[in-house]
Protein backbone atom coordinates (compact mmCIF):
# COMPACT_ATOMS: atom_id res chain seq x y z
CA UNK A 1 0.00 0.00 0.00
CA UNK A 2 0.62 3.23 0.49
CA UNK A 3 1.18 6.48 2.70
CA UNK A 4 0.06 10.29 2.01
CA UNK A 5 -0.08 13.64 3.74
CA UNK A 6 -2.25 16.64 2.81
CA UNK A 7 -1.50 20.31 3.81
CA UNK A 8 -4.17 23.11 3.78
CA UNK A 9 -3.47 26.32 5.95
CA UNK A 10 -1.12 29.23 6.08
CA UNK A 11 1.32 29.21 3.36
CA UNK A 12 4.46 27.00 4.52
CA UNK A 13 7.93 25.48 2.84
CA UNK A 14 7.06 21.87 1.97
CA UNK A 15 10.47 20.75 4.18
CA UNK A 16 8.27 21.95 7.45
CA UNK A 17 5.48 18.82 7.13
CA UNK A 18 7.66 16.67 4.97
CA UNK A 19 10.96 16.40 6.30
CA UNK A 20 11.02 18.12 10.11
CA UNK A 21 8.59 15.74 12.06
CA UNK A 22 10.09 12.97 13.99
CA UNK A 23 7.78 10.69 12.06
CA UNK A 24 8.08 12.56 8.84
CA UNK A 25 6.64 11.44 5.68
CA UNK A 26 10.40 10.38 4.85
CA UNK A 27 10.60 8.96 7.40
CA UNK A 28 7.58 6.61 6.78
CA UNK A 29 8.94 5.91 3.67
CA UNK A 30 11.57 3.70 5.43
CA UNK A 31 10.04 3.12 8.83
CA UNK A 32 6.30 2.99 8.79
CA UNK A 33 4.49 2.37 11.68
CA UNK A 34 0.64 1.47 10.58
CA UNK A 35 0.97 0.86 6.92
CA UNK A 36 0.94 -2.87 5.56
CA UNK A 37 4.56 -2.19 4.12
CA UNK A 38 7.16 -1.01 6.68
CA UNK A 39 8.94 0.39 3.47
CA UNK A 40 7.42 2.58 0.76
CA UNK A 41 9.84 3.00 -2.20
CA UNK A 42 8.68 2.56 -4.89
CA UNK A 43 8.31 6.47 -6.26
CA UNK A 44 6.43 9.50 -4.65
CA UNK A 45 4.99 12.54 -6.02
CA UNK A 46 4.21 16.07 -4.31
CA UNK A 47 1.75 18.45 -6.26
CA UNK A 48 1.10 22.04 -4.56
CA UNK A 49 -1.00 25.12 -5.48
CA UNK A 50 0.54 28.49 -5.33
CA UNK A 51 -0.94 31.60 -5.37
CA UNK A 52 -0.11 32.98 -8.46
CA UNK A 53 -1.41 29.82 -10.28
CA UNK A 54 -4.31 28.31 -8.01
CA UNK A 55 -5.73 26.65 -11.30
CA UNK A 56 -3.67 24.29 -12.02
CA UNK A 57 -1.50 22.34 -9.64
CA UNK A 58 2.18 21.55 -9.86
CA UNK A 59 3.54 18.13 -9.57
CA UNK A 60 6.37 16.34 -9.20
CA UNK A 61 7.20 12.73 -9.51
CA UNK A 62 9.98 10.12 -9.62
CA UNK A 63 9.84 5.93 -9.26
CA UNK A 64 13.02 5.66 -6.87
CA UNK A 65 12.48 6.42 -3.08
CA UNK A 66 11.52 9.38 -1.26
CA UNK A 67 13.85 8.96 1.23
CA UNK A 68 17.12 9.88 -1.03
CA UNK A 69 16.28 12.38 -3.23
CA UNK A 70 18.55 15.18 -4.21
CA UNK A 71 15.05 16.73 -6.27
CA UNK A 72 13.02 16.54 -3.32
CA UNK A 73 15.16 17.66 -0.64
CA UNK A 74 16.31 20.90 -2.82
CA UNK A 75 12.59 21.71 -4.06
CA UNK A 76 11.06 20.93 -0.32
CA UNK A 77 13.64 23.90 0.91
CA UNK A 78 12.43 26.47 -1.64
CA UNK A 79 8.58 25.77 -2.33
CA UNK A 80 5.52 27.63 -0.42
CA UNK A 81 1.90 26.15 -0.58
CA UNK A 82 -0.69 26.87 1.35
CA UNK A 83 -2.56 23.50 -0.46
CA UNK A 84 -0.09 20.45 -1.25
CA UNK A 85 -0.11 16.63 -1.11
CA UNK A 86 2.85 14.16 -1.29
CA UNK A 87 2.54 10.76 -1.65
CA UNK A 88 5.39 7.81 -1.32
CA UNK A 89 3.99 4.62 -3.25
CA UNK A 90 4.42 0.80 -2.21
CA UNK A 91 2.95 -1.02 -5.29
CA UNK A 92 0.02 -3.51 -5.32
CA UNK A 93 1.30 -5.12 -8.91
CA UNK A 94 1.06 -2.00 -11.36
CA UNK A 95 4.61 -1.15 -12.85
CA UNK A 96 7.28 1.09 -11.06
CA UNK A 97 6.86 4.34 -13.61
CA UNK A 98 6.38 8.03 -12.90
CA UNK A 99 2.61 7.95 -14.71
CA UNK A 100 1.54 5.86 -11.86
CA UNK A 101 2.89 7.83 -9.25
CA UNK A 102 0.61 9.78 -7.35
CA UNK A 103 -0.82 12.64 -6.86
CA UNK A 104 -2.69 12.67 -10.10
CA UNK A 105 -4.18 16.26 -11.70
CA UNK A 106 -6.94 16.94 -13.82
CA UNK A 107 -7.78 20.85 -14.64
CA UNK A 108 -7.80 22.35 -10.61
CA UNK A 109 -8.23 18.54 -9.42
CA UNK A 110 -5.45 16.60 -7.68
CA UNK A 111 -6.22 13.18 -6.24
CA UNK A 112 -4.14 10.60 -4.01
CA UNK A 113 -5.46 6.81 -2.96
CA UNK A 114 -3.74 4.46 -0.43
CA UNK A 115 -5.52 1.23 -1.00
CA UNK A 116 -6.32 -0.78 -3.94
CA UNK A 117 -9.17 -2.13 -6.11
CA UNK A 118 -9.67 -5.77 -5.52
CA UNK A 119 -8.95 -8.05 -8.84
CA UNK A 120 -7.86 -5.17 -10.33
CA UNK A 121 -7.08 -7.14 -13.69
CA UNK A 122 -11.02 -8.57 -13.27
CA UNK A 123 -13.01 -5.51 -13.63
CA UNK A 124 -10.80 -3.42 -15.79
CA UNK A 125 -12.03 -3.24 -18.40
CA UNK A 126 -15.81 -2.64 -17.06
CA UNK A 127 -14.39 0.42 -15.18
CA UNK A 128 -12.65 1.87 -18.13
CA UNK A 129 -15.70 1.78 -20.07
CA UNK A 130 -17.30 3.90 -17.82
CA UNK A 131 -14.91 6.81 -18.00
CA UNK A 132 -16.35 9.27 -20.12
CA UNK A 133 -15.28 9.13 -24.17
CA UNK A 134 -13.73 12.67 -23.75
CA UNK A 135 -11.73 11.80 -20.68
CA UNK A 136 -10.10 8.44 -21.59
CA UNK A 137 -6.99 9.85 -23.28
CA UNK A 138 -5.76 11.50 -20.20
CA UNK A 139 -5.23 8.41 -18.64
CA UNK A 140 -1.72 8.38 -18.97
CA UNK A 141 -1.22 5.32 -16.34
CA UNK A 142 -1.87 1.55 -15.34
CA UNK A 143 -2.88 2.21 -11.95
CA UNK A 144 -6.48 1.33 -10.24
CA UNK A 145 -6.02 4.49 -8.33
CA UNK A 146 -5.48 6.68 -11.34
CA UNK A 147 -8.56 5.10 -12.76
CA UNK A 148 -11.20 6.04 -9.69
CA UNK A 149 -9.42 9.91 -10.23
CA UNK A 150 -11.35 9.60 -13.66
CA UNK A 151 -14.43 7.62 -12.86
CA UNK A 152 -14.87 10.06 -10.45
CA UNK A 153 -14.37 13.37 -12.47
CA UNK A 154 -16.77 11.26 -14.79
CA UNK A 155 -19.67 11.20 -12.33
CA UNK A 156 -19.41 14.35 -11.84
CA UNK A 157 -16.22 15.95 -9.16
CA UNK A 158 -16.61 19.46 -10.65
CA UNK A 159 -20.19 19.87 -9.12
CA UNK A 160 -20.41 17.28 -6.23
CA UNK A 161 -17.23 15.87 -5.36
CA UNK A 162 -18.68 13.29 -2.08
CA UNK A 163 -21.42 12.44 -4.54
CA UNK A 164 -18.95 11.80 -7.68
CA UNK A 165 -16.53 9.43 -5.10
CA UNK A 166 -20.14 7.68 -3.77
CA UNK A 167 -20.90 6.67 -6.93
CA UNK A 168 -17.35 5.65 -8.17
CA UNK A 169 -17.03 3.56 -5.39
CA UNK A 170 -20.83 1.94 -6.03
CA UNK A 171 -19.59 1.02 -9.07
CA UNK A 172 -16.02 -0.16 -8.44
CA UNK A 173 -18.00 -2.49 -5.91
CA UNK A 174 -21.07 -3.65 -8.71
CA UNK A 175 -18.64 -4.56 -10.94
CA UNK A 176 -16.14 -6.24 -8.36
CA UNK A 177 -19.23 -8.31 -6.85
CA UNK A 178 -20.44 -9.33 -10.99
CA UNK A 179 -16.63 -10.40 -10.88
CA UNK A 180 -17.46 -12.88 -7.49
CA UNK A 181 -14.97 -10.47 -6.19
CA UNK A 182 -16.26 -10.13 -2.26
CA UNK A 183 -14.62 -7.05 -1.19
CA UNK A 184 -14.02 -4.69 -3.95
CA UNK A 185 -12.50 -1.78 -2.89
CA UNK A 186 -10.21 -0.86 0.18
CA UNK A 187 -9.38 3.39 0.22
CA UNK A 188 -8.12 6.74 1.86
CA UNK A 189 -8.75 9.06 -0.49
CA UNK A 190 -7.42 12.55 -0.90
CA UNK A 191 -9.10 15.30 -3.23
CA UNK A 192 -8.36 19.25 -3.94
CA UNK A 193 -9.54 21.60 -5.76
CA UNK A 194 -6.99 24.71 -4.74
CA UNK A 195 -9.31 25.53 -2.81
CA UNK A 196 -10.92 22.60 -0.88
CA UNK A 197 -9.72 19.51 0.25
CA UNK A 198 -11.61 16.21 0.93
CA UNK A 199 -10.56 12.80 2.56
CA UNK A 200 -12.45 9.87 2.86
CA UNK A 201 -12.33 6.57 4.36
CA UNK A 202 -14.01 3.52 3.01
CA UNK A 203 -13.70 -0.40 2.46
CA UNK A 204 -15.84 -2.53 1.06
CA UNK A 205 -14.80 -5.28 4.08
CA UNK A 206 -15.58 -2.21 7.17
CA UNK A 207 -11.77 -2.40 7.88
CA UNK A 208 -10.16 0.91 6.19
CA UNK A 209 -6.05 1.81 6.20
CA UNK A 210 -5.53 3.85 8.77
CA UNK A 211 -6.10 8.22 8.50
CA UNK A 212 -5.95 10.83 10.99
CA UNK A 213 -6.21 14.45 11.51
CA UNK A 214 -5.34 17.17 12.96
CA UNK A 215 -6.59 19.01 15.96
CA UNK A 216 -7.60 22.68 15.86
CA UNK A 217 -4.63 24.92 16.22
CA UNK A 218 -6.69 27.15 18.66
CA UNK A 219 -6.87 23.94 20.46
CA UNK A 220 -3.54 22.91 20.69
CA UNK A 221 -2.13 26.09 21.28
CA UNK A 222 -4.28 26.08 24.69
CA UNK A 223 -2.68 22.43 25.22
CA UNK A 224 0.60 23.30 24.04
CA UNK A 225 1.26 27.22 25.08
CA UNK A 226 5.26 26.82 24.61
CA UNK A 227 4.94 25.73 20.54
CA UNK A 228 6.22 28.54 18.51
CA UNK A 229 5.19 26.80 15.28
CA UNK A 230 1.79 27.03 16.84
CA UNK A 231 2.02 30.53 16.95
CA UNK A 232 2.84 31.01 13.48
CA UNK A 233 -0.02 29.29 11.66
CA UNK A 234 -3.87 30.15 11.16
CA UNK A 235 -6.61 28.93 13.09
CA UNK A 236 -7.83 27.06 9.28
CA UNK A 237 -4.39 25.02 9.46
CA UNK A 238 -4.86 21.47 8.92
CA UNK A 239 -3.47 18.05 8.37
CA UNK A 240 -4.55 14.99 7.27
CA UNK A 241 -2.50 12.28 7.31
CA UNK A 242 -2.26 8.11 7.04
CA UNK A 243 -0.55 7.57 10.03
CA UNK A 244 0.77 10.62 12.42
CA UNK A 245 3.54 13.01 12.21
CA UNK A 246 4.55 12.72 15.87
CA UNK A 247 3.55 11.83 19.26
CA UNK A 248 2.53 15.35 20.53
CA UNK A 249 0.00 14.57 22.83
CA UNK A 250 -3.76 15.74 21.87
CA UNK A 251 -2.73 16.40 18.07
CA UNK A 252 -4.23 13.45 16.02
CA UNK A 253 -7.55 11.98 15.63
CA UNK A 254 -8.57 8.61 14.00
CA UNK A 255 -11.03 9.47 10.54
CA UNK A 256 -13.84 6.85 11.65
CA UNK A 257 -14.43 4.05 9.44
CA UNK A 258 -16.74 5.04 6.34
CA UNK A 259 -16.28 8.54 6.96
CA UNK A 260 -15.16 11.51 4.48
CA UNK A 261 -14.24 15.06 6.04
CA UNK A 262 -14.45 18.78 4.26
CA UNK A 263 -11.63 21.17 5.40
CA UNK A 264 -12.29 24.87 3.93
CA UNK A 265 -12.63 28.17 5.24
CA UNK A 266 -14.93 28.00 8.61
CA UNK A 267 -15.88 25.02 10.44
CA UNK A 268 -14.29 21.86 9.13
CA UNK A 269 -17.29 18.25 8.87
CA UNK A 270 -17.37 14.97 9.12
CA UNK A 271 -19.96 13.09 7.47
CA UNK A 272 -20.84 9.49 7.04
CA UNK A 273 -19.70 7.76 3.90
CA UNK A 274 -22.45 5.79 2.06
CA UNK A 275 -21.35 4.58 -1.63
CA UNK A 276 -24.14 5.34 -4.09
CA UNK A 277 -25.23 3.29 -7.52
CA UNK A 278 -23.77 5.56 -10.58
Amino acid sequence: MCRWLAYSGTPLLLDTILYRPAHSLIDQSLHSRMGVETTNGDGFGVGWYSQEAIETPALLKDIGPAWNNRNLRELADHVRSPLFFAHIRASTGTAVQQTNCHPFRHGRWMWMHNGAIADFHLVRRDLSLLVDPRLYSDIEGTTDSEMMFYLAVTFGLDEDPPGAVARMVGAVERSGHNHGVEFPIQMTVAVADGERLWAFRYSSQGASRSLFYSTRVDTLRELHPDLAFLREVSDETRLIVSEPLGDLPGAWNAVPESTYGVVHAGVDELHRFVPEPA
